[in-house]
């Protein structure tokens, strides 16, 4: 992997994307234009695999591209000081992430209910008044109670 740098094959195996994503990146300015070898080559530095493995890891923790790109812009201005807005945009992210755990604990609640009444047709069910489902409910957080006696 020595020797002026490596080739975009080389990159996305080393990252553990496709060479498809690492040009997708290119064209976002998520990843800086590569040189080029004398045969006209994409060649890459080793910052490129760590780049790459950063973009990856901050999608998983639930970050968009255009997000990822402004923490991304945000460090490359840096110039040795802290990236200003990172622990902002973190604590934002993770607010996300509760109010989406929270409304899953509702959604897995009203699972539960159905599951638990016996329901077996979604749209029998929903056309009776002891329906356990909360149709009109599920959105607003409260929720019916009781299945049909």
């Amino acid at each position: 992997m020595s020797g002026g740098g490596l080739r975009s094959g080389q990159v996305a195996e080393a990252a553990g994307v496709n060479i498809q994503t690492l040009r997708y990146y290119e064209r976002r300015g998520l990843l800086a234009e590569p040189g080029r070898s004398s045969c006209g080559h994409r060649v890459y530095g080793e910052d490129a695999v760590t780049v790459l493995r950063v973009i990856k890891a901050a999608q998983r923790l639930g970050f968009t591209l255009d997000e990822v790109a402004g923490l991304l812009e945000a460090g490359r201005h840096r110039h040795g000081r802290p990236v200003a807005g990172f622990q902002e945009r973190a604590a934002a992210k993770l607010a996300e992430v509760d109010a989406r755990i929270a409304d899953l604990h509702t959604v897995r609640a009203a699972l539960l209910t159905a599951v638990a009444a016996g329901c077996d047709d979604l749209t029998a069910c929903a056309s009776t008044p002891c329906c356990p489902l909360p149709f009109g409910d599920l959105a607003a957080g409260s929720r019916h109670v009781g299945p049909c006696g």
